[in-house]
């Protein structure tokens, strides 16, 4: 089956015109990489420059097209949907962080709204789009008290970051239902994974505190319930869902959690990755965290039964591997040399 699966894959994928946004975040580099691994022929949205992103550290933007521009732009999107003749869209180009939401609700409605909506307009208007996959969040649902999330559970965000994923969530099943267009959506839970470089996040920011002998922080009390997923298990499901959805016409307009389908606090999180890194250190818990959803999870049925889905890490190999490469990215950043192959790539 894997190798049918595998093969089904290289064939979809082999030479196809590929749009990714948000290519530089950490899901957006590993997915890149996995299309270009499939032989597809990838070209990026890119806003910002930044090198210590694993896009370019790994050199993989080399191996692209690169568009520079923003996702609200709606004419520089028609222009490279057109001119790159892009048969497929996977966009994850959004604000992702929760606190910047908080404090910066407008820019953040301006990311993740608006460059919705410009993002599925340019598509609308572009015959040789085929399919798009949108990716919302676990967030899109907001807080309930029927748990775990299945996919018909109401998109009722509350708070900035929450709003913004059901709205661009209901905005992309309006362009689905009301005009056709061949679109799915997932949602998946908290990304983890090398490449995160949002400090402030529990994985990375824990890591690091560990790597340098510091109290590892934890903003909340410790007893939020979140639903870990690891990078390269949601590049790998962004991939499946865009194949299926050419495959089968009845996706469109469906979306699908991506989970592990665990249940894991803050605290079991950080201990989990003590224990990997071998630290004793104590545990600075705030318990500062503010207009945050306390318990989200999600179910996962619909894609294992649909789309015949399953992970292929578990969270303590997603965290052994997640653990292994900032211990070598902060050690050679410190030391001042360059971890794997991170020569400067100019802007030009």
């Amino acid at each position: 089956m894997v190798n049918l699966e595998s093969t089904l894959e290289r064939k979809f994928w082999s030479d196809r015109p590929t749009f990714v946004t948000g290519g530089t975040g950490l899901v957006g580099a590993s997915l890149v990489a996995k299309l270009l691994e499939a032989g597809a022929d990838v070209v990026c949205l890119v806003r910002d420059w930044v090198p210590q992103s694993e896009l370019v550290r790994s050199r993989t933007i080399e191996r692209v097209k690169v568009v520079r521009g923003d996702v609200r732009d709606q004419e520089t999107l028609e222009r490279a949907l057109g001119e790159y003749e892009i048969d497929t869209v996977i966009h994850l180009a959004a604000q992702t962080q929760v606190g910047i939401a908080n404090r910066n609700p407008v820019s953040t409605f301006e990311a993740n709204i608006t460059g919705t909506w410009s993002l599925l307009e340019a598509c609308r208007r572009s015959p040789m789009v085929k399919q798009t996959v949108l990716a919302s969040s676990d967030k899109a649902y907001g807080a309930h008290d029927k748990l775990p999330y299945g996919e018909d559970a109401a998109l009722q965000g509350r708070h900035p970051y929450d709003v913004t994923k059901s709205c661009a969530d209901l905005i992309a099943q309006t362009y689905a239902h009301t005009y056709g267009m061949p679109l799915a959506i997932t949602r998946c839970g908290n990304f983890y994974g090398g490449g995160d470089l949002n400090w402030n996040r529990i994985v990375p920011g824990t890591i690091r505190s560990v790597v340098r002998g510091q109290r590892p922080l934890i903003r909340s009390d410790g007893n939020y319930i979140r639903d870990y997923f690891y990078v390269e298990d949601g590049a790998a499901a962004y991939m499946l869902l865009a194949r299926r959805l050419a495959e089968d016409p009845e996706l469109r307009g469906q979306a699908f959690n991506f989970s592990n389908e665990i249940q894991v606090t803050v605290l079991q999180l950080v201990e989990k990755i003590l224990d990997l890194m071998g630290s004793e250190l104590e545990l600075d818990i705030r318990n500062e965290a503010s207009n945050e959803i306390r318990n989200q999870y999600l179910s996962a049925e619909k894609a294992r039964r649909v789309l015949n889905w399953s992970p292929s890490f578990t969270l303590d190999e997603g965290l052994r591997r997640t653990v292994a490469w900032y211990t070598e990215f902060l050690g050679a950043k410190d030391s001042g040399s360059p971890a794997r192959d991170s020569s400067a790539v100019s802007a030009s």
